[in-house]
């Protein structure tokens, strides 16, 4: 199934060349692929991937190694932003 992941900020470096001018990737996944299995493949620091969210509703670290998606949804990611 097809799903659209987005980078943001400092881990849009994580993306493929072709694809970190716009931070989107429009991936094939397993239908029974959680978030986690997901975003293994890009690399990513656990410590960088803060706020996730699947068409804009936040899952709780706890439930990212069970959380599946749907054909068409939107896996976002962000890394910790500090600042004033």
């Amino acid at each position: 199934m097809q799903i659209t992941f987005k980078l943001f900020a400092t881990l849009t470096d994580y993306l493929p060349p072709e694809a970190r001018n716009t931070n989107i990737v429009a991936l094939d996944v397993a239908t029974d692929a959680s978030i986690l299995q997901i975003i293994e493949p890009f690399g990513l620091p656990p410590n960088l991937v803060h706020l996730v969210l699947v068409n804009g509703k936040y899952i709780n670290p706890a439930d990212r190694g069970t959380q599946t998606l749907n054909p068409g949804d939107v896996l976002a990611i962000w890394p910790p932003i500090a600042g004033g």
